[in-house]
């Protein structure tokens, strides 16, 4: 009797122990189930700019320095406008062309020169002018010269909205500007038009945007 009882506690606990192994398997399975299904983070590439980052920094200059003038000149303080074209035109004469990646022939170079050259007299010319609307067309001059020299060295360290106004000039001539925001800030006709006053500040539309670090 003694020996079937011992008999029987032997495979209770050899069952009990298959039970545990079994589990044990099973839960060990599942936590390794649970690690494979957390997804691999997938690692992002850094966007690398077709040009040098010494060229880069001195193309931010260049723009920083226009945006503070379109800003002047949007507030209507001639002072500021004068001020921040003075510093444009150092920005302008100091682009470091010679870092232009990509210009086997210097024929981007030579151009880019070109643009900046003209950035840089009409700075000189909007200082020159006393009367706002002769420095705002000078300031036309300089966006449309530097809204060709981003699309000639595919600038590519932010996204450049071309905006437009129809009536920027006696309320028929057109006039196109460059600006950072897809907000409208009419720089022509700005906040204190002798017209309009503020009514008018957001006129315009968007011509066209570039962002050359998706290409």
């Amino acid at each position: 009797m003694a020996k079937t009882q011992n008999g029987r506690k032997i495979v209770l606990w050899v069952v009990i122990l298959g039970l545990a192994a079994f589990f044990g398997v099973r839960f060990i399975a599942c936590k390794s189930d649970d690690k494979q299904a957390v997804p691999a983070q997938k690692q992002v590439a850094l966007t690398m700019s077709k040009n040098s980052e010494t060229f880069n920094e001195s193309f931010e200059k260049l723009l920083n320095g226009y945006f503070a003038l379109k800003n002047a000149l949007t507030e209507y303080d001639t002072a500021k406008a004068n001020a921040t074209a003075k510093e444009l035109v150092f920005f302008a004469d100091s682009l470091k062309n010679s870092e232009i990646k990509g210009d086997t022939t210097g024929a981007i170079k030579a151009t880019a020169e070109n643009y900046t050259g003209t950035i840089s007299g009409s700075c000189k010319g909007l200082i020159g002018e006393s009367n706002l609307v002769k420095k705002k067309r000078e300031f036309q001059m300089i966006s449309d010269a530097l809204y060709d020299l981003i699309r000639t060295v595919k600038y590519d360290r932010q996204k450049i909205y071309h905006q437009h106004c129809l009536m920027a000039f006696n309320d028929e001539e057109e006039a196109y500007w460059i600006s950072n925001s897809n907000e409208v800030v009419n720089p022509y006709l700005g906040k204190k038009h002798p017209k309009y006053r503020e009514s008018m500040l957001h006129c315009g539309d968007i011509t066209d945007s570039l962002d050359f670090s998706k290409k």
